[in-house]
């Protein structure tokens, strides 16, 4: 991708020794250990969930058909013109809309409005908005479509996670990720899938099932104060403590490989940008590109894609374990994975923050220019074409303390919701408190793990 970098550069000014930072997070990880296996006796947060429901009139607005068609019309346009400009605009990756829209706007600016405000992915996602109309419109028309097929118990969020898999794998393995003309062919066919998917088993089973988005954003909107439940069968808004949903079991089949990828690919992101995979990727590349410059390709897609599987992987191992050691600790048969999986969503949402804010501040102003000239034609239609970002607003040191800040408190909230459901799970605190300390080893590895990706990234 040739959009901008993830950061401004290297910190190498830093007022305290880099080891430090790493001894310092440990040491606030085990603080924060101590205070809740001393202070946190009984859980809190499972029985937060449910929420209030918000008044009448909040209700009205916020669940009300006129806003869900109005944003659904909107998203499904914007759709289009993002389809549009990636199929028919310029092929420059600088002034065409696609790319910076999809990658840094839609990709990375909904995680921050789905902590804040919810899923608000649920009514502005342009697949869904679409196939509602296609459905009212055919009722309207006196036929009633039934869906043929059913997705399986087992199967859970299996589709859903081979979807990300595959979204994350062209944005870290394949190098013209960025291209218009990449983009297009990428959103037909992932259209066409979410189309065909809900047509066979239904729209509400595909987005809890296989729309990779609406799961993915419907994970973090759980750290949200705000959400949409059934109450005497209505759907209700309601306002609760951040944070409180994840802290319920998860026992949807597939979760577990769905946080994985969400976690393991920033993970092998930052990891791909050490000088010792670019140096074999460059090794691979050197011996292929000029005799086979098309086998050179597809060796290095394929080379990162290992990667990323395997970064996928070790995530998903060290939890395991993890999980394994509280397990033995508890003296349970059956297994713990289920139980604890809501600890890694604010890690993931962590990591995502560390490796991409900046990315989304500093590209995220060059919308603003792209907007009055989508295609890349030459347009101005609203005045913005010459408008040039603010690339000062952030300093290399700013960016590593923000990055610090955002694996400490999401590992942190993570050890608070293991602590809260283990309280919860094994109501003894003494015996809640030794089935964690696995869930601190892991805590601790992931903050490590993590600056050391983003300092040698």
């Amino acid at each position: 991708m040739t959009l901008l970098a993830h950061g401004l550069g290297a910190v190498r000014d830093l007022p305290v020794p880099l080891w430090l930072f790493f001894y310092g997070a440990g040491v606030v990880l085990i603080v924060s250990f101590v205070a809740l296996g001393a202070l946190w006796k009984r859980p809190q947060l499972a029985q937060r969930a449910a929420g209030r429901p918000l008044g009448p009139r909040w209700q009205r607005i916020l669940l009300g058909p006129e806003l869900r068609i109005v944003l659904g019309a909107l998203s499904f346009g914007v759709f289009v013109l993002v389809f549009a400009a990636a199929t028919f605009g310029d092929e420059s990756v600088s002034t065409n809309l696609a790319p910076t829209f999809v990658w840094v706007v839609f990709w990375l600016g909904f995680v921050p409005l789905v902590v804040v405000l919810g899923n608000v992915w649920a009514v502005l996602n342009p697949w869904r908005a679409a196939a509602d109309a296609v459905a009212w419109s055919t009722r309207r028309a006196g036929w009633n479509w039934a869906p043929p097929l059913a997705i399986p118990e087992r199967v859970g969020r299996w589709p859903a996670t081979v979807l990300l898999f595959l979204f994350t794998s062209l944005e870290l393995a394949y190098a013209d990720s960025a291209e218009p003309r990449t983009l297009a062919v990428a959103i037909a066919i992932y259209s066409w899938i979410t189309w065909l998917g809900m047509a066979a088993v239904g729209r509400e089973s595909w987005l809890r099932h296989g729309e990779a988005f609406n799961v993915y954003f419907g994970l973090l909107a759980r750290l949200a104060p705000f959400a949409v439940r059934e109450i005497d069968g209505r759907r209700v808004v309601v306002v609760r403590t951040p944070i409180a949903r994840l802290a319920l079991r998860e026992d949807v089949a597939g979760t577990l490989p769905f946080v994985a990828v969400m976690l393991g690919s920033v993970a092998f992101d930052g990891f791909s940008r050490t000088t010792w995979w670019q140096e074999r990727v460059f090794s691979i590349e050197s011996r292929l590109v000029i005799d086979h410059p098309t086998l050179s390709e597809l060796a290095v897609t394929g080379f990162n894609m290992v990667g990323l599987i395997g970064a996928v992987a070790v995530v998903a191992l060290i939890y395991l374990l993890a999980v394994e050691g509280a397990r033995l600790a508890s003296g349970q048969r059956g297994s713990l994975a289920e139980e604890f999986l809501g600890s890694l969503v604010p890690i993931a949402l962590a990591y995502a923050v560390a490796h991409y804010f900046s990315l989304l501040v500093l590209q995220g102003q060059v919308t603003w220019r792209l907007v009055s000239d989508p295609f890349g034609f030459g347009w101005d239609l609203f005045g913005t074409r010459d408008y040039q970002p603010r690339l000062d607003i952030l300093s290399p040191n700013l960016i590593w303390y923000v990055q610090v800040g955002a694996l400490i408190v999401g590992h942190v909230l993570g050890l608070t919701l293991a602590h809260d459901r283990a309280v919860a799970l094994f109501r003894r605190p003494g015996l809640a408190l030794r089935t964690q300390y696995a869930m601190l080893v892991l805590m601790v590895a992931y903050t490590v793990g993590g600056l050391w990706l983003l300092w040698n990234g």
